[in-house]
């Protein structure tokens, strides 16, 4: 509880010296039928008057605020690089609509209702060339799961130690509550995965970024990822690093996609 309370006293002094405005927000979530919360993080002093947008996808295990917990110099980064950041909770979903439980809904409630209730309230660019997303771990699968298969809402996407096809562990991570047993159900499985969709993206739709740490037990998939890309000729920017699947890597990894969004947005001013 006391490394719990330093760590917020921490984040807000920080908050407060940066100047960067940290808030914990409740909405109501249409598709998923309940309140959902979510993070934003925004410059106080902003030097435009609308601003492009970066959302956080948290990993299995955590929730709206694991990223701020993780990698609390984004409180920095939003001032310095002039972007708000949305961190919403995505329970243990892998953020799929669930084609098996109608109460797991989490890309609806991503698309169709937070996104319109932040352009609604913040001042964002609402449009898709200056909104991006990424995440860690399950978050990772779910930044590009999302983006490609909305690519009208979104320009860029990115993923840091991603599951990228969580085939492989089929008995992980509660997947088999959203799409049934693998045994059973391979086809389903297959087609939720990143591998699976990529198939369908056509090259450029998408400003893509992902990276996975050496000793990473996910940098198999995604060096199958990578391949995968270069045979079907889609641009993209893959990286991999010294690190495993923790909170080390993906609080340094994040800054090198912030800065590659921030190109991106830049491009489109």
């Amino acid at each position: 509880m006391l490394k719990r309370i330093l760590f917020l006293l921490f984040v807000i002094l920080l908050a407060g010296n940066l100047m960067a405005s940290v808030d914990t927000i409740q909405f109501f979530s249409n598709s998923l039928h309940k309140n959902v919360k979510f993070v934003v993080i925004q410059p106080k002093n902003p030097n435009k008057s609308l601003l492009s947008t970066v959302y956080l996808l948290h990993g299995y295990g955590g929730n709206y605020a694991q990223w701020l917990h993780d990698a609390p110099a984004l409180v920095q980064r939003s001032e310095e690089l002039n972007l708000i950041f949305i961190c919403p909770d995505g329970s243990t979903s892998w953020y799929f609509d669930s084609p098996i439980d109608s109460s797991i809904k989490y890309e609806s409630c991503i698309t169709k209702d937070l996104i319109p209730y932040v352009d609604q309230h913040y001042p964002t660019l609402a449009n898709k060339q200056h909104r991006a997303i990424t995440g860690l771990s399950m978050g990772g699968h779910g930044a590009l799961y999302l983006a490609i298969r909305n690519l009208d809402l979104f320009g860029a996407a990115g993923s840091i130690a991603g599951g990228v096809d969580f085939r492989p562990f089929p008995n992980n991570w509660d997947i088999k509550k959203s799409l049934g047993l693998y045994e059973s159900n391979q086809a389903i499985w297959e087609q939720h995965t990143v591998n699976y969709l990529v198939d369908q993206l056509p090259n450029n739709a998408l400003k893509l970024i992902f990276d996975c740490g050496v000793d990473d037990f996910f940098l198999k998939v995604n060096r199958s990822l990578h391949e995968k890309l270069q045979t079907l000729k889609i641009n993209h920017d893959y990286s991999e690093r010294p690190g495993g699947h923790n909170r080390a890597y993906w609080s340094n990894s994040i800054d090198f996609q912030l800065l590659f969004f921030k190109k991106y947005f830049d491009s489109n001013n």
